[in-house]
C-alpha cells in the first residue's frame, strides 16, 4: 500500500478520522510557518481554517470597497441625469455635460463632437476617418491617444493628454458625435478598465442631445 493508496482510502471513507479521533492529536505535520516544527493534524486544520478565514476577509473588504464605489457612481450619473432632463436647449445640455464631468467625476478635459443630423450646420471638425473609427466602436474606447486629431479635440490641453475615453453618441443605432474625455495621467483611462458607466453616460448625453436638437 502506497501514499496514493492510503490517500484514496481517505477520500473514499470520509467518516475514517471520525472514527478514530484518536488520530488527530497522535498525527503530526510539519508547521505551515515553522517548517521544523510538528504540529498535530488537528492544530493543522486550526491554521487552514484562519488562513481562509483572512483571505475571505480580504475579499470582503474588496466587495464593500468596490460596492462603496458604484454607489458614488450611481449617485454622480443620476445628478448628470437630473441636469439633463433640467437642460432646455442644446447649449444646456452640453454645459450640464462638461460641468458634471468636470466637477463631479473629475476629468480635467472634456470635448464633444457632433456631427450629421443632430449637428446640422454646426458640426464640429472630425475627419471622416476619425468619424469611421468612432462609428465602428461597440464599446467606449479606454486607452492612450491613437492619433494626434485625437488629442487636438481638448484644445491647449492637447499635448497633456496621455490616456483618453472616447464614447460613440448614437440614436436609433446610428452614430452622429463622441464624447471624448481626457487626462494627464496615463492610467485614468485604460484598455481593461470597465465601461458600463462611460456606456451609460453616453446613452443620456446622446438622449438629450437629440431631443434638444443638438
Amino acid at each position: 500500500m502506497n501514499a496514493d493508496d492510503v490517500a484514496r482510502y481517505l477520500r473514499e471513507h470520509p467518516d475514517f478520522l471520525n472514527q478514530h479521533h484518536e488520530l488527530f492529536t497522535q498525527l503530526t505535520v510539519p508547521h505551515p510557518q515553522h517548517g521544523g516544527q510538528a504540529i498535530s493534524l488537528a492544530e493543522r486544520q486550526l491554521h487552514a481554517l484562519r488562513d481562509k478565514i483572512r483571505q475571505l476577509e480580504v475579499k470582503l473588504s474588496e466587495l464593500i470597497r468596490f460596492g462603496a464605489e458604484n454607489d458614488d457612481i450611481s449617485t454622480k450619473v443620476h445628478r448628470l441625469s437630473v441636469m439633463l432632463l433640467a437642460a432646455g436647449s442644446a447649449v444646456s445640455v452640453r454645459q450640464a455635460l462638461v460641468s458634471s464631468l468636470q466637477d463631479d467625476f473629475a476629468v480635467p478635459h472634456v470635448s464633444l463632437r457632433l456631427w450629421g443630423s443632430v449637428a446640422e450646420a454646426d458640426a464640429d471638425e472630425v475627419s471622416a476617418a476619425a468619424r469611421r473609427h468612432v462609428e465602428a466602436l461597440r464599446h467606449p474606447y479606454c486607452g492612450p491617444p491613437e492619433s494626434i486629431e485625437a488629442t487636438g479635440w481638448f484644445g491647449e490641453a492637447a499635448p497633456h493628454v496621455r490616456s483618453l475615453a472616447l464614447m460613440p453618441l448614437r440614436a436609433s443605432g446610428v452614430c452622429f458625435g463622441l464624447l471624448a474625455l481626457g487626462s494627464a495621467e496615463p492610467e485614468r483611462f485604460y484598455p481593461e478598465m470597465g465601461t458600463l458607466y462611460l456606456s451609460r453616460i453616453a446613452d443620456l448625453a446622446a438622449a438629450a442631445l437629440v431631443s434638444r436638437g443638438g
